[in-house]
């Protein structure tokens, strides 16, 4: 194994974890607030396994085994380590349809967030965009629709690829519109029980890992890779959750930063979903570089006062 490029994707995707799941933390410390001692630990404990190891582990595993049916399980959890140039040659034949997918999704995600959603203005332009709300279907529909027909002169695969990201993308931004509204109906109701808010929380938690499920394969394509980096990122996120929140809410930019990271990250893949070569450091160091600006930009905002 060539330990440099694997610390670094472990590395990259455990910054990742932790910076586009900052609205998560945030989330679940509101509501957590309101539960019984005995609920908040036992979803800070027992939650890791769900939110760990059961959600950021399984899918992954899920989506390449999708992606390579002929693999079965455990070869679709072992290919990248694997010395058999059939699972190899597989994995590397079901890559393009996956980024492309996967690259599709973040890209909206992130025109989502420049002209719909309500932000800290980090760059100029921000602002600007944030005046063009009515522009972000346009573009996404056009986007779409010239990375289709791109993808329908390489296969037919890679098109289907393209709808399924848009699908996936419109399906889980449903999702969390509604827990958005279900998290300010729980702040006004005072008969819902630990449980529900409980119930709540592991579906949110849920819902919020795939954006960076789906990020992690512009980092590695490697399974176990994905599980350990997510993992990690996963578990620093619940210690913010309860001892650092106020904290995480000062740096003003720090979501700018995760989106700025799944767009470059979503361009990576799509661009080697059309076989255009990246070298493997790019993801992480990219990520370190993007989050580090913006970092830096919420620290000099927050010395300002």
């Amino acid at each position: 194994m060539d330990w440099f490029p694997f610390i670094l994707s472990v590395l990259g995707l455990c910054v990742f974890e932790i910076v586009s799941s900052i609205d998560n933390a945030v989330v679940n410390a509101d509501v957590l607030a309101t539960m019984d001692k005995k609920w908040r630990k036992w979803f800070l404990v027992w939650g890791i396994f769900l939110g760990v190891f059961l959600v950021r582990g399984l899918l992954p595993w899920v989506i390449v085994w999708v992606a390579n049916p002929d693999l079965g399980m455990w070869g679709s959890l072992t290919a990248t380590f694997s010395n058999d140039p059939h699972l190899k040659e597989s994995l590397e034949r079901s890559a393009p349809p996956l980024l492309l997918g996967g690259g599709i999704f973040l890209v909206f995600l992130f025109f989502h967030w420049l002209f719909l959603e309500p932000k800290n203005f980090g760059l100029p332009a921000e602002q600007f965009f944030a005046k063009q709300g009515a522009w972000f279907y346009a573009i996404v529909s056009i986007l779409l629709t010239v990375i289709t027909w791109l993808a329908l002169k390489q296969d037919q695969i890679m098109a289907f690829a393209a709808s399924l990201g848009a699908s996936f993308y419109f399906i889980t931004h449903g999702f969390k519109e509604h827990a958005a509204r279900v998290e300010v109906e729980m702040k006004g109701r005072k008969d819902l029980s630990d449980i529900s808010k409980l119930f709540y929380l592991e579906v949110l938690d849920a819902t919020f890992s795939i954006d960076g499920v789906v990020g992690a394969f512009a980092f590695t394509m490697s399974v176990p890779v994905i599980i350990l980096g997510n993992g990690l990122g996963a578990i620093v996120v619940r210690e913010f959750t309860i001892r650092g929140v106020e904290y995480i809410r000062k740096y003003a930019y720090l979501k700018n930063g995760a989106m700025y990271s799944i767009l470059f990250l979503g361009i990576v893949m799509v661009l080697e979903s059309f076989h255009v070569h990246v070298p493997h450091y790019v993801a992480p160091v990219s990520t370190f570089v993007i989050i580090g600006f913006f970092l830096f930009k919420s620290h000099q905002e927050l010395k300002k006062g």
